[in-house]
């Protein structure tokens, strides 16, 4: 039996992302700070918890949104830390910061972040380079990251948000 990792999270988002295109493991592996056979294994592993088609290789949405929505708090538990300098997330991040304002603004620690605010430990140690260049999956790791630590209303808009992104391309499951 294999045990899901923070790295297979940011491993279905991308392949949410993708929306069922084709990729090749190396460039993947490389955009996302991975290394071919732990992007291979990641996929094994969802693959294994029903959360990716085996065939296709690509994300079992409804399954994951799921997943997402009334688990991922509890597998993936985080708790905010010291103020830092890095990547704002959660409801600090473009997807929920006009429609919610937090007190103190949530960051994945990274030197080269404009922002100042509470760490929050990124789902996995690459999450801060592999969303540079990829606006789609910087939007769903802070939604994620808004439903692990947002309070109820937080994580409601949070929900709504991410299932609308998620679904927005292909209504595949």
């Amino acid at each position: 039996m294999e045990i899901m990792k923070g790295q297979d999270i940011l491993v279905l988002l991308k392949l949410a992302v993708l929306g069922g295109k084709k990729f090749q493991i190396h460039p993947l592996a490389k955009e996302l700070g991975l290394s071919p056979s732990e992007l291979s294994s990641s996929i094994r592993r969802s693959i294994f918890a029903g959360l990716a088609d085996p065939l296709e290789r690509r994300c079992n949405k409804t399954a994951f949104l799921e997943f997402m929505l009334h688990g991922f708090q509890y597998v993936f538990p985080v708790r905010p830390g010291e103020l830092t300098r890095g990547i704002p997330t959660a409801h600090s991040a473009p997807p929920l910061k006009e429609k919610i304002m937090g007190k103190i603004d949530y960051v994945w620690p990274f030197p080269g972040g404009q922002s100042r605010g509470q760490a929050i430990k990124p789902i996995y140690k690459s999450v801060p380079v592999a969303v540079q260049n990829d606006a789609s999956l910087y939007n769903l790791l802070a939604l994620s990251d808004a439903l692990r630590v947002g309070l109820a209303r937080e994580r409601k808009i949070a929900a709504s948000i991410f299932k609308e992104i998620i679904f927005r391309e292909h209504e595949w499951t």
